[in-house]
């Protein structure tokens, strides 16, 4: 690894805007960006994935050895990736910063605390939790009504066991109320942050969020309870980018890190924005499959923050074609040309919605050992009828090296292609309305299913004022319906809708569909089993 200090130096960034944590990472100064604000941005590249699958799609690994192979052809470019979370790290995924030659580093330190910015937004989250509950004890001037809390506690651990829990038990211990925790990935400050252009947009973003409310139906907010400012105080340091390397030396900015399954799966607005005053390309990612991350980054982030990407990329692999084509993940590995045509619906499906946001997209085969030659050419000629580019990734093995021909591919679509980017709906369509459109826009669904209960908030919330607020879809990351095990390109389902919340901080609303949960679980053998420090004190098992 070079010292930070370095790879700082190597994009201009003066030691004046740094705070070191180490000799390898660093927080970069928000002065930095409104220094450079005259500066021209360089071009937004989106990269995307196809659903996930058990076998994983490699897209955080091919964003990383894409930044590699355009630095490597001559064109300055900067990765803005998502920090990792510990739940998934000692959970189903292990390390979440790539792998092998196409890693972001020091990658144990990125996975496991890095410079604390999710600790600090747990914080701030359970200091509001707390201020409610004793506002409650200490008289409950605002007159809230403790059945319609919304605020829950957060934690950045997999915990099943606290989705549902009551608070205020034992005498003397405040009014006892039902509450929960959601994973920190999943709580509104950690959208709030991720949103934010500056302190002041942070602060005031902070106390808009609706925490309750009181007997009458009025909402009480974090600006109510008057925890806002202290919550900023925590956020200070969080608030600025984090800057970091690839393997290779490769700049990359890693803030911020919301699901995209439960939340807006992109980093932050201050990350990706210092980046582009940074460099000519930047490559940024947006969680799980491109019906979740990238509708969610064209139609929310974008949207808020006033940026026009230029180009996508949709990262796909050989075996999770098949594994949207039926086979089972202990085959996936046997070749199965019939399969992988099956397969190919999911693909070209997400080529098809990319396109309907007006942005130019192609495609990177992410390589594994296990591909054929006739798989790798089915899925090209499949592309090259779609009428966009396609070419093999091997940056895992490879580096900058495995990933050259996918660099001159992009580089040549920035140049010739150019992007009309609009987001899928208008803010004028009611709640409903832009729930349904990206049901069918989207997923080809052929609606959606909601109760009563759910009606009326959609109701209530409009009369508040935020119908003009986009909705942010929290569903299972498997499949474009709903339903987990409804693989491929599947058409004429119908969405249930459970719940819907308001995120009034965040700018959007959140829609809860089939069994989505905002605090995952632990699978039956979690990575936390498999991790360990061996006799020289190197962490063993995290990846």
């Amino acid at each position: 690894m070079k010292p930070i200090l370095e790879v700082a130096e190597s994009i201009g960034i003066a030691e004046k805007y740094l705070e070191l944590y180490g000799r390898y990472k660093c927080k970069i100064d928000l002065s930095l960006r409104e220094d450079l604000k005259n500066r021209p941005d360089g071009k937004l590249v989106l990269v995307t994935a196809m659903n996930p699958t058990p076998a994983g799609e490699g897209k955080t690994l091919t964003t990383i050895g894409l930044a590699q192979a355009l630095n490597a052809i001559g064109e300055p470019t900067i990765a803005a990736l998502r920090e990792p979370s510990l739940g998934p790290c000692f959970g189903m995924k292990g390390g979440a910063t790539g792998s092998n030659k196409a890693q972001l580093m020091p990658s144990e330190d990125i996975n496991l605390h890095f410079t604390g910015d999710l600790h600090a937004i747990t914080s701030a989250h359970n200091l509001l939790a707390a201020m409610i509950d004793n506002h409650l004890f200490q008289g409950n001037a605002l007159q809230i009504d403790s059945n319609r809390i919304l605020w829950k506690r957060a934690m950045d651990m997999n915990d099943r066991s606290l989705r549902q829990i009551v608070v205020g038990l034992g005498e003397g211990n405040g009014g006892v109320h039902e509450s929960g925790f959601m994973i920190t990935t999943a709580s509104e400050v950690m959208a709030v942050l991720c949103l934010s252009e500056n302190r002041r947009d942070l602060r005031e973003r902070l106390g808009r969020m609706v925490v309750a409310y009181t007997m009458s139906g009025e909402a009480v907010t974090a600006e109510h309870i008057g925890a806002a400012d202290a919550m900023t105080v925590l956020l200070k340091e969080a608030l600025k980018p984090n800057l970091v390397q690839t393997a290779e030396g490769t700049p990359a900015i890693v803030h911020g890190g919301p699901f995209a399954n439960i939340a807006h799966g992109c980093s932050s607005v201050i990350g990706t924005k210092t980046a582009l005053k940074l460099a000519d390309i930047v490559l940024t990612e947006a969680g799980f499959g491109a019906d979740l991350g990238a509708e969610k980054f064209f139609d929310i982030k974008c949207r808020q923050a006033g940026l026009k990407p230029d180009a996508a990329v949709l990262v796909v692999t050989v075996k999770a074609l098949k594994y949207n084509g039926g086979v089972p993940r202990a085959e996936l590995d046997k070749p199965n040309p019939e399969a992988l045509q099956a397969g190919l619906a999911n693909m070209n499906r997400h080529v098809d919605n990319i396109r309907k946001f007006g942005v130019p997209v192609m495609v990177a085969i992410n390589h594994f050992t296990s591909d054929t030659t006739e798989e790798i050419r089915i899925v090209q000629e499949q592309c090259a009828r779609l009428g966009v580019k396609a070419e093999l990734s091997d940056v895992w093995a490879r580096g900058s090296e495995g990933g050259i021909e996918l660099a001159e591919t992009l580089r040549t679509m920035l140049r010739r292609e150019s992007s009309r980017y609009a987001p899928l709906y208008s803010e004028r369509l009611g709640i409903r309305e832009k729930i349904e459109t990206i049901v069918r826009e989207i997923y080809r669904g052929a609606g959606i299913r909601l109760n009563a209960k759910v009606e009326a908030k959609i109701q209530e919330f409009e009369r508040q004022g935020f119908g003009h607020l986009p909705v942010c879809m929290a569903k299972t990351p498997s499949s474009f319906s709903d339903q987990p095990n409804l693989l491929g390109a599947p058409e004429n389902f119908v969405v249930q809708v459970r719940d819907v919340t308001l995120s009034a901080g965040a700018g959007f609303i959140v829609v809860l569909t089939g069994n989505i949960v905002t605090m995952p679980g632990l699978p039956k053998t979690p990575a936390a089993e498999q991790i360990h420090l061996d006799e020289q004190g190197e962490i063993v098992g995290l990846f």
